[in-house]
């Protein structure tokens, strides 16, 4: 059974790890684009247009669910005092 500090202590590496995953994720497509849109386009058979919408629909659905899951009950525990 976990104590609620070590929860605490879980979520928030835990947040940092998903947000360090997410900025990363975001600068490799930034400045690799044409590099990674070469290679999934060709995996895929998606033309860049359609890469690009679901590029961005996997991280704004990584932030929320980051945000939600992760960030938000690490906050609330902090708030708590653990």
């Amino acid at each position: 059974m976990m104590t609620m500090a070590q929860l605490t202590e879980f979520l928030g590496w835990a947040s940092v790890i998903n947000i360090a995953y997410l900025s990363i994720a975001t600068l490799a497509l930034v400045f690799m684009r044409g590099y990674i849109f070469s290679i999934h386009s060709k995996l895929f058979g998606l033309d860049e247009t359609d890469l690009s919408t679901k590029y961005f629909n996997f991280l704004s659905n990584y932030k929320i669910v980051t945000v939600v899951f992760m960030v938000a009950p690490y906050l609330a525990l902090k708030v708590m005092g653990n």
